[in-house]
This record gives structure tokens, C-alpha cells and sequence, in this order.
């Protein structure tokens, strides 16, 4: 995320990196700049080339909400997170029920530690995807309950990171691992750090890969 220029550079530089997956966080700054740069990204790299999320934290309203969802149809985009701000229950709920593309929950799910009010959350909404950040919806056990819900209920899921240290992070991709996840996940938080402990974790061709004394092995081994 950031300013339109600095985007473009990120995105080519994970292109060049060998990511098969992109996530994009829009509402931050203009979305005509922003849909510029997904519709550049699209021009060049169709879907079967490239997967592109997009994460927009709650930035709209439940009107603008539709008119993106529609324009990000047009790009075959995978899904959007989080576009309505937590809390806003039954719009959601109206806006996954008719959406042209599928909806993740992010910060919905974060203080909702009872599984009653779990249940009734997913129940209620009826989202295609949760994201589950482990380190903000109870940990192993909380996500643990939230997978299984999600499973029971025919909602897909991904795990991400939060900004964990190096530390956090290799816990959390470990545990990832031991689903076998069948879509990318989004364990890369730890490289926004400028400071961060060493780490045996490393992202090689869009992958994340742990060091052991055999050499590099994929983490999903």
C-alpha cells in the first residue's frame, strides 16, 4: 500500500520474485488510482497468471462497497477483504448474499472468542472466506475453533500474519503447515521489519521455505 508510483514498484518487484498470488490494500489513498493500477496489473498478467486479493480494512461505505465490487469483478479478482467496517452486521450480511466477488472477513472476527457467537457471526453473514490471524482471535485454540466452524459451515479460509516478530512468525507458519493449506496464505508480515531477530524462515519464489541443516525445505514439508 501507499502512493500510486511506490505501489507500482512493489508490485513489479513481487512479480519479478516469482509470487503467483498479490494482495493489494485499497481505500488507503484514491480508489481511481488504485483500480488503475489493479486494471495494469490485469493487462498484463491474466488470472491464470496471477491471483490479486484486495484488502480494503472497512474504507467503504455499503454503496461504494457495491460499485467496487462490481469494477473488481471485471478484473478477476479472487476476493476482497474487510470491505465494511466491523460491526456492520446485517449490511454485510446483504452485501455477501448478492456480491460478484467473494467476501473475506478479517476484523469481524477479531474479540468474537465464544463459539455460540462464532456460529451465529458466519451464520448471520455468510461469508466465502475468514481470515484468521492467530494472534488476535485467541491463538492455536481460537483458530482451531474457527476452522472448524468455518469447515462445518462450507466457508473457505486462510491464515495470516500480524506483524509477529520473526519468533511469532515461525510459530505461525509451522502451525499453517500442519493444515496443509491448498491456497496461499500470508505469512510475509515479518519483511516490513528493519530490526528483526534472524529468522531460518525464508520467501523464495513465492514461497516460504524453512532452513534446515539439509539444505532449504519447503515449509509446507
Amino acid at each position: 500500500m501507499g502512493e500510486p508510483a511506490f505501489m507500482k514498484k512493489q508490485i513489479k518487484a513481487k512479480l519479478n520474485e516469482g509470487f503467483g498470488c498479490l494482495k493489494m490494500k485499497i481505500g488507503a489513498i484514491d480508489w481511481k488510482n488504485e483500480l488503475a493500477l489493479l486494471k495494469e496489473v490485469r493487462k498484463e498478467f491474466n488470472k491464470d497468471l496471477i491471483e490479486l486479493r484486495v484488502d480494503a480494512n472497512g474504507a467503504f461505505s455499503k454503496d461504494e462497497a457495491e460499485r467496487v465490487l462490481e469494477q473488481l469483478n471485471k478484473l478477476d479478482v479472487h476476493s476482497i477483504e474487510q470491505p465494511l467496517k466491523k460491526g456492520q452486521i446485517e449490511e454485510m450480511a446483504r452485501l455477501c448474499e448478492s456480491t460478484p466477488v467473494p467476501i473475506a472477513l478479517d476484523e469481524e472476527l477479531i474479540g468474537v472468542f465464544e463459539k455460540d457467537n462464532q456460529r451465529k457471526l458466519l451464520e448471520t453473514i455468510k461469508p466465502q472466506y475468514i481470515i484468521l490471524k492467530p494472534s488476535f482471535i485467541g491463538g492455536w485454540h481460537g483458530t482451531d475453533q474457527w476452522i472448524a466452524l468455518a469447515d462445518e459451515l462450507n466457508v473457505d479460509w486462510w491464515i495470516t500474519s500480524a506483524l509477529e516478530s520473526n519468533v511469532g512468525l515461525n510459530a505461525i507458519a509451522q502451525y499453517t503447515a500442519s493444515k496443509k493449506p491448498s491456497m496461499p496464505q500470508g505469512l510475509g508480515t515479518g519483511g516490513l521489519f528493519t530490526n528483526n531477530i534472524e529468522s531460518p524462515l525464508e520467501i523464495k519464489k513465492g514461497k516460504l521455505w524453512y532452513n534446515t541443516l539439509k539444505g532449504w525445505q519447503d515449509i509446507e514439508q
